[in-house]
């Protein structure tokens, strides 16, 4: 029952049951016609020893209207209407019914009742002598000898419709079984030894079905191992990479704070060329240190989920502005806290610190290389949805490949020597909340990033 050959065969059987009963309504209708044409002719036939002997013993008429089954003849000859043959009729006619002038409509709709009716009845039928033999036959019958004829040939047909229905739906089922489920049998095998060891290209499967939508899946489904495959190997390309780059990024940190230890000895030499050099290649030093840093922290993605909590975002923005200014020194750089002071919302203060701390930066950053004095505003708003924090600067905004590149790793850096891992960093700790961070806007008079922090707490 749950298998595509076993319904199939179910709706053929059911269709073809339909499609016979369909059929049987004008049959039925079409014997009757014949049963009750058959018993004017036999009434006919029988008439026909009356006109050859004017006087028929009575014995003989009961015996002709006997083989005739019917009570009485009447046949109108030349214009004249005459009772042919003749016997008692047990109760009142009921019915009369024409076959000269019958439609189908009609013919079908007296079967259905002659059919539904279970008592019997009298009936008048009326028509057409064979041979030309005269313009008007009459005859008088019951109409249960009808009825029980009707009903056994209702039931050979519906039995012989069954029968068919049931070859028909075998030999379906058998061609359905080799065309549609063989095949299907077929890619599903495939998919099971595919998803077992997706790595190993020889469980890719070869389109070879002859029917045209099932070749469309083979190769739709070629298509996708194919490219999943490629895409594990690189993954796994990649895994092996990136913990190669994890290891020398470990070892050349600890060669470079060394170099960094002896950099700062160098700067205390009387040699007046020694000290200029010796603070380029102290930041130099520290940018590639930072660079490892940021490499190794990226690649452990060890970031525990954040534990979330009602924050006040203006103590947090605070905490912030605090670090900021340590930093900002004698640079024409203001940063203002204006998140209002009732804003809270569901976050981790740590990780949302960070995260703002990291967008305060660059933008301090982008002001100082700029050498022009500017202003960073960290606010806060709280909509329907969600809570949002803009930090906004009035810089120079960002180059066009930054923002093409601005969340992907080692390639949306700002400024020269920056990994593009803070920007990553920072939306993935955003994401954690469910929330994420935008660039609203950038451009010659500032940029503005939108932090957004959803009100739900995902639960449904």
């Amino acid at each position: 029952m749950n298998s595509l050959s076993g319904r199939f065969l179910i709706l053929t059987t059911v269709f073809v049951m339909l499609a016979e009963i369909l059929i049987f309504v004008p049959s039925i209708a079409r014997f009757r016609e014949d049963f009750l044409l058959n018993r004017l002719e036999r009434a006919q036939i029988a008439s026909l020893a009356l006109l050859a002997d004017d006087m028929l013993a009575e014995d003989l008429e009961t015996e002709l209207l006997a083989n005739a089954g019917v009570y009485n003849v009447v046949l109108r000859r030349d214009e004249v209407r005459q009772l042919m043959l003749s016997s008692p009729i047990p109760e009142q006619i009921t019915k009369t019914y024409d076959l000269r002038d019958a439609g189908p409509w009609v013919l079908i709709r007296d079967a259905l009742a002659r059919l539904f009716t279970t008592e019997n009845e009298v009936i008048r039928v009326i028509g057409e002598p064979v041979k030309g033999a005269g313009l008007l036959i009459e005859v008088t019958i019951d109409s249960m000898p009808l009825r029980m004829a009707m009903t056994d040939y209702g039931l050979r047909i519906l039995g012989l419709s069954f029968v068919i229905s049931i070859i028909t739906a075998f030999f379906l089922f058998l061609a359905v079984r080799v065309v549609l489920v063989k095949p299907i049998k077929s890619v599903v095998g495939y998919m099971q030894r595919y998803a077992g060891a997706p790595e190993d290209a020889r469980g890719i499967i070869s389109p070879n079905s002859k029917v045209t939508e099932l070749r469309e899946a083979e190769e739709a489904l070629q298509q996708l191992q194919t490219e999943l495959t490629q895409a594990l190997k690189q993954r796994e390309r990649l895994a092996q990479l990136g913990g190669a780059v994890a290891k020398v990024s470990h070892d050349l940190r600890n060669i470079l704070t060394s170099a960094q230890l002896f950099t700062d000895r160098i700067e205390t030499s009387d040699d007046p060329l020694v000290r200029r050099m010796a603070p380029k290649l102290v930041n130099s030093i520290t940018r590639a240190v930072s660079l490892c840093e940021s490499t190794l922290a990226f690649g452990r993605a060890e970031e525990p989920a954040p534990t979330l909590t009602m924050v006040r975002m203006h103590d947090v923005a605070a905490d912030v502005v605090a670090s900021e200014q340590l930093a900002v020194a004698d640079a024409c750089v203001e940063i203002v806290n204006d998140v209002p002071k009732d804003l809270v919302a569901r976050a981790d203060p740590e990780q949302i610190f960070r995260v703002m701390m990291n967008l305060v930066r660059n933008a301090r950053q982008a002001l100082v290389a700029s050498g022009k004095p500017g202003s960073i505003t960290i606010a806060g708003c709280e909509y329907k949805d969600d809570w949002c924090v803009e930090i906004r600067d009035d810089g120079p905004g960002l180059p066009p490949k930054a923002r093409e590149n601005l969340f992907t790793p080692f390639q949306g850096g700002v400024r020269k020597g920056g990994s593009g891992l803070g920007l990553a960093i920072s939306q993935e700790l955003v994401r954690g909340h469910g929330g994420d961070l935008i660039l609203a806007h950038s451009g010659p008079e500032g940029t503005t990033f939108e932090i957004r922090l959803p009100r739900g707490d995902g639960t449904f």
